[in-house]
């Protein structure tokens, strides 16, 4: 029986590093597609040349987390060990097998005390102008959701806090319209003295204060961030922002739009799901010239009583329809920026229909149509055709994918990092990771199709 002698680990070999590392393995294929060399211009500022023992090589910091995040290796500790274990790792990041790696700490200082927000910012937008560049952007359609990430804080340590109620963006053009909507009626406007906010009661963490809570189905719920994406129809990431984990998506869209399409003022389509149907987002996409491409939004009506579309609006005599053809005439709008439209109670009380319709003791529906409702059913009417019904199917294989991606791959589901500044600089290196990771292997399989036809160029026809 042969046996494998120990004393071979100690033998000395001349060995190339190049010659250990596969030629398909993933960081080859992105060290031939990106200059690294660039983020010496993005740090420049942050250093001093001439005071001070030598520092670490920016680029070699930056690698070092790329490669925590293409691989959702868990912690900063844990990169540094595999950093100094792994060959690929090693060759990537330009040291030899006798060569000390950077510590853990030195990586971490920097990205917490060094590197602003700024820096990440600019490596995101760098890496996505290069894929741009490169012609793989395709930013025509941009497709925007959220989703949560567990944050570092434990939900049984936190205090009950009031805090005012965060205005809207279009509070004051919506008070506008509403009042000019209420003259035309011949009714007084509302006044618009500023009043004090309102408080609302939330729950605020001990551990990290700008976490929110987050309600997972009915009974669960646990502290975290909530990421707001926007990507193509080839999954690259364009652009994204995070928010405590309370805020609604619909709240958070401002912000992602906002910064999505002055970036990239081509966009033209803006899919999203049905969370961001309400009617500020349809006018503000629409006013922009831009199509909403949202799904249908099963009504919210009680059940066993009539669905809202069954109240018909005539524009013409300004009135509502009920499904028992009897007019509920305008009534007022109200401070939300909703019509109200009232039936009589003496023609409702001995209709056959009234048990599915309302339970009011005086027999008086209302029916509510907020004054930027032709919004919504502009949005319903693009939803019918053949193109953004087939755009809005792509939204499993683009947004969706990435987020299961992120979390499934590498490393999204939880964050150690406590602060909103932390876990957006976090968010955004991890999401620039995912864009170069893609990126290398669009080029890579581009340059193998490449190749084959040129060697077969039978087949390739």
């Amino acid at each position: 029986m042969l046996k494998k002698e120990k004393e071979e680990r100690y033998q000395a070999e001349i060995i190339c590093m190049d010659e250990l590392v596969p030629s398909d393995h993933l960081l080859r294929k992105i060290d031939k597609v990106i200059d690294f060399s660039q983020i010496y211009e993005f740090v420049e500022d942050l250093y001093c040349p001439n005071n001070g023992r030598p520092s670490v090589d920016p680029v070699v910091l930056f690698k070092m987390v790329l490669i925590q995040h293409l691989y959702g290796i868990s912690s900063l500790r844990r990169t540094a060990e595999e950093v100094r274990m792994n060959i690929a790792y090693r060759w990537f990041l330009g040291y030899q097998l006798n060569q000390q790696t950077p510590h853990f700490s030195t990586v971490s200082y920097n990205f917490k005390h060094r590197y602003t927000s700024e820096t990440i910012e600019k490596i995101f937008v760098w890496i996505l102008d290069e894929i741009n560049n490169a012609g793989y952007l395709s930013p025509e359609a941009v497709f925007i959701d959220g989703t949560h990430i567990k944050a570092n804080a434990n939900i049984k340590k936190t205090v009950k806090k009031a805090v005012p109620k965060a205005a809207k963006i279009y509070e004051e053009q919506l008070m506008k319209e509403i009042n000019e909507d209420r003259e035309k009626h011949d009714k007084k406007p509302f006044n618009n003295d500023k009043k004090p906010p309102e408080e609302k009661i939330i729950n605020e963490s001990t551990t990290d204060p700008e976490s929110g809570v987050f309600h997972k189905g009915e009974h669960k719920k646990c502290l975290a961030y909530t990421v707001q994406t926007a990507c193509d129809k080839r999954g690259y990431i364009m652009d994204v922002t995070v928010n405590p984990g309370n805020v609604h998506d619909s709240v958070a869209f401002d912000e992602l739009y906002d910064r999505a399409t002055k970036r990239y003022p081509e966009i033209n389509a803006v899919v999203m799901d049905s969370g961001y149907r309400t009617p500020w987002i349809c006018k503000k996409v629409i006013d922009d010239n831009r199509i909403p491409v949202l799904p249908y939004k099963r009504p919210m009506n009680k059940k066993g009583f009539f669905p809202p579309y069954d109240y018909v609006y005539d524009f013409y005599y300004d009135c509502v329809i009920c499904p028992n053809n009897k007019i509920l005439n305008y009534a007022t709008t109200n401070r939300e920026g909703y019509r109200e439209f009232k039936s009589k109670g003496y023609i409702c009380e001995n209709c056959p229909k009234k048990k599915q319709c309302t339970e009011n003791k005086k027999s008086e529906k209302t029916v509510t149509k907020h004054i930027w409702d032709s919004y919504l059913d502009k949005a319903e009417d693009i939803r019918h055709t053949p193109e953004y019904k087939a755009l809005y199917e792509k939204r499993k294989e683009t947004i969706e994918r990435v987020f299961a991606d992120a979390k499934e791959k590498h490393g999204m589901r939880f964050t150690l990092f406590r602060g909103l500044a932390q876990v957006t600089n976090w968010v955004r290196l991890k999401f620039a990771a995912m864009n170069l990771k893609k990126y290398a292997i669009h080029r890579w399989n581009n340059l193998f199709h490449l190749r084959f036809c040129f060697i077969f160029p039978i087949f390739s026809v």
